[in-house]
């Protein structure tokens, strides 16, 4: 194996002082300059492709496998043999023969494939002359060698094997992957196993090796190639991806943009303030058009009728003003009244040592300006001695004596203050009905009452006799199986008599008449069943009424109860005064209760179950 790989060799004919030739645009080296030693341009090309030739022949030889399909082939040119060769061996014969077969294998092979038309290589090799059998076997192994080996670079040609390999152009497209050609220095170690193979003669025919994966880029190629595929669809390698060209912007672009986008917001903010100065101004509009009244018409609607009366004598209208009455709202009078100031007993204490001391330097005022005389010293047991001193020392019995009546007579003095500060009968009286009239002014409540048994006068007695104090009105509806009561009245005195009917009264106790139970009472007369009418005969409730049964017996009324039937509120009071009717039958009840349409309250009750 070469350790060693050289530089491409120069062109025949020229100095080693001259530069590298230049290239042209399609990837071939220019042609070079007319050497200056006579050799006309006919013989320098004949030199070149017999060179040319010689390297495709070597490489084929060499290479067990070909070079792949991606790498721009720049042939080397080799100085040509020179007419005082030495004449070859048998064994550079055989080798020779040997390529020469292998040559004709494989382009027979590339003869199926559909060879390029236009292909520089053949527009290179081709001579103003006919060509002779050999150069045109040449020229067609030349072409195919250059489709198989896909323009990759070919060594040194076997008769100077000591000289090393051009160097390989790998084409700019292809970077990577299968277009990348071997290293010169392992084509010159194939080359070397090539002779050494060569050597062995006749013992082992060679056998062609074709690369599949050239065959089977070939096929696909061909195959792209009918189907009309375009290879710029296909996906992109990362090699072949093509940079962005450089885009610069103009000067201004930024400054212009931002300048619009500072215009747009000077122009929203200017609708903003537009909309909201519109805004105020309808505000400010509508709250002037508030308070403008409008002007009154001379003649309203509802007085055009009246117009032709006024100048009449029985007119109502006149010059005089009229000011209504005002009234208070109907549900005022429910409210209840402030409660005071709830004071904790040092609190109370203080207010009361205020008031007084604030009574007695008005007094104090007054006997000053002589309006009243001063009170006598207040004379006790314990300050006698200070108050009398003198007179206590020379007579003390006297000055006891007098201490006693003083006090005495203070004692009586604040009892007859308290006795005149009591009102009388009639002023208590007087305050009550007037705290009922207070407390029915506030609203008028009824209710209505369902009682099983009625027999015990004391039971009677307590209905009408409270009923009377509260001052309430209603109606005792007495009946052999129910009896119903119902009253109304303020607020305070319903509460009461509920608390009477529900609570006080044992309705289960039962007592015989008192014998002096003469006073007028609601159940007197025709409708208590103890006692005799005008005419001498009881009444027509005595059987239900009577304690008593026919043994003579109290009755028992273990099973009697009271129910709180209905309570409401009313406009005004019913029922004008308070009183009972005795009813044999519903259909009597109902009519008794329907002059005050109340007869839906007996059904209601009857409609009670008691348990």
């Amino acid at each position: 194996m070469a350790s060693t790989v050289g530089k491409r060799p120069l062109p025949p004919g020229s100095d080693e002082n001259d530069s590298k030739r230049i290239r042209s645009n399609n990837g071939s080296p220019a042609p070079a300059p007319p050497a200056a030693n006579g050799i006309s341009e006919m013989e320098r090309k004949k030199q070149e492709a017999a060179a040319r030739m010689a390297a495709v022949k070597a490489k084929l030889a060499a290479s067990r496998a070909p070079a792949q399909a991606a790498v721009s082939r720049t042939p080397a040119s080799v100085a040509p043999p020179s007419p005082a060769a030495a004449p070859v061996s048998t064994v550079e014969a055989k080798k020779l023969e040997a390529q020469r077969k292998i040559a004709e294998m494989k382009a027979k092979m590339a003869i199926k494939r559909t060879p390029a038309p236009g292909s520089p290589a053949s527009n290179a090799t081709a001579t103003p002359g006919p060509p002779s059998d050999r150069e045109q076997r040449i020229a067609e192994a030349r072409a195919r060698a250059q489709q198989i080996a896909a323009r990759s670079i070919a060594p040194a040609p076997a008769a100077a094997p000591a000289a090393p390999p051009p160097r390989q152009e790998v084409r700019k497209s292809a970077r990577g992957g299968l277009g990348i050609g071997l290293h010169p220095s392992l084509m010159g170690d194939m080359s070397a196993s090539g002779k050494s193979k060569g050597a062995r003669g006749n013992q082992q025919r060679d056998t062609p090796r074709i690369n599949p994966y050239l065959a089977a880029g070939d096929d696909d190629q061909k195959t792209e190639q009918d189907q009309g595929f375009d290879p710029s669809l296909g996906p992109r390698r990362g090699g072949e991806r093509k940079s962005k060209q450089l885009e610069f912007n103009q000067k201004g672009k930024f400054m212009a943009q931002a300048n619009a986008l500072r215009q747009q917001a000077k122009l929203e903010e200017m609708k903003k303030r537009i909309a909201a100065e519109a805004r105020k101004t309808e505000i400010e509009e509508a709250s002037d058009k508030a308070f403008l009244v409008p002007v009154p018409p001379e003649v309203e609607w509802w007085d055009e009728g009246l117009i032709d009366k006024i100048d009449t004598e029985d007119t109502i209208i006149t010059a005089l003003i009229q000011h209504p009455v005002i009234l208070k709202a109907p549900q005022d009078k429910f409210q209840p009244a402030p409660k005071p100031l709830m004071l904790t007993p040092t609190e109370q204490k203080k207010l009361r040592r205020q008031r007084r001391m604030a009574d007695m330097k008005e007094e104090q005022a007054k006997i000053r300006l002589g309006l009243i005389d001063p009170p006598p010293p207040k004379v006790k047991k314990s300050n006698m001695m200070i108050v009398l001193g003198e007179q206590a020392v020379k007579d003390p019995t006297a000055v006891e004596a007098r201490v006693n009546r003083e006090i005495a007579q203070r004692a009586s003095d604040h009892a007859k203050a308290n006795v005149n500060r009591q009102l009388t009968k009639e002023q208590r009286a007087e305050k009550l009905k007037l705290q009922q009239a207070g407390d029915e002014a506030r609203g008028i409540l009824i209710a209505v009452f369902k009682v099983d048994n009625l027999s015990s006068g004391k039971h009677r007695y307590q209905v009408d006799v409270t009923a009377k104090q509260h001052a309430l009105t209603g109606i005792v509806v007495l009946h052999p199986e129910m009896n119903l009561i119902i009253v109304e009245g303020g607020a305070h005195s319903i509460n009461a008599y509920k608390k009477l009917m529900l609570n006080r009264i044992q309705w289960s106790e039962n007592t015989l008449p008192l014998s002096n139970s003469a006073g007028p009472s609601t159940f007197t007369g025709a409708n208590d069943g103890t006692s005799k009418g005008e005419s001498g005969q009881q009444n027509r409730a005595a059987q239900w009424l009577n304690p008593l049964d026919e043994r003579g017996e109290l009755k028992d009324l273990g099973e009697n109860k009271c129910h709180l039937v209905w309570e409401g509120q009313e406009g005004r009071r019913i029922f004008r005064n308070w009183s009972s009717r005795a009813c044999l039958t519903d259909g009597e009840a109902k009519d008794v209760l329907g002059r005050s349409k109340m007869e839906n309250m007996w059904t209601l009750g009857r409609s009670v179950k008691t348990t």
